[in-house]
């Protein structure tokens, strides 16, 4: 693999910090920028933008592959769910798909909630994940047509409150949106989405599972290998 930081003067640690403060966190810029002063790092906040935009999606992409490899994913069941989004105040929409234990797997922004878009949505998630036993989503009726077309119909769930994993995993979008003032357009916004749910994943580390002794190791071994990333 050819070294991603061989012709920047600044140490792959510094980047690595920088990114993960801006992506996981809901930061702006200029707050990243004032934290690593504080840090003895003078940097700009273009120069963290610069960075998270060429190295957010190469972390992400590493995240996701090991992931894959070191993970038995389970297709126990799938829940799928859409986010209003305005882009220059047209409205868009962020359909995700999350496994039952949090786990985003896939994220796809599209101009319209029609059969068409949820189709490609959810051969996307299949062609890299498999098929699941059981997929829950809301009463959209473009998911029921969708899942028909895929012979998934049989598979499809619905319920008030059995999609609360799809529409808790909007939250962290959603506390960025405000901070980012909104998003600028759908390629960005797609970027974001991917690169902030493959980083999210890594460093869910569900907390309330364990005892604060686990949590402690669990949470050590995952900065660990984030300073592995790209290395």
């Amino acid at each position: 693999m050819r070294d991603p930081f061989k012709y920047f003067k600044t140490s792959p640690e510094i980047i690595r910090l920088a990114v993960m403060m801006y992506i996981r966190f809901p930061l702006s810029l200029r707050n990243v920028e004032y934290l690593l002063h504080k840090r003895g790092i003078d940097i700009t906040h273009e120069t963290v933008r610069f960075w998270w935009n060429r190295f957010g999606p190469l972390f992400a992409k590493e995240i996701r592959k090991r992931r894959v490899q070191s993970t038995n994913y389970s297709n126990w069941a799938w829940h799928l769910d859409e986010v209003f989004v305005k882009i220059n105040g047209e409205l868009h929409y962020l359909l995700r798909a999350v496994d039952h234990e949090g786990e985003v797997l896939e994220a796809y922004v599209t101009k319209r909630r029609d059969r068409k878009a949820a189709l490609k949505f959810l051969r996307k998630a299949m062609r890299r994940y498999g098929r699941p036993k059981a997929i829950v989503t809301d009463k959209l009726p473009s998911y029921k047509s969708a899942m028909r077309e895929l012979g998934n119909a049989g598979r499809q769930e619905t319920g008030r409150w059995l999609n609360n994993r799809a529409e808790n995993s909007h939250q962290p979008l959603r506390r960025r949106e405000k901070i980012m003032t909104r998003f600028r357009s759908m390629r960005s916004l797609q970027k974001f989405a991917a690169v902030q749910s493959s980083i999210h994943n890594h460093f869910n580390l569900e907390r309330h599972f364990y005892r604060r002794e686990e949590f402690k190791e669990s949470r050590t071994q995952t900065l660990l290998e984030w300073c592995q990333l790209a290395a």
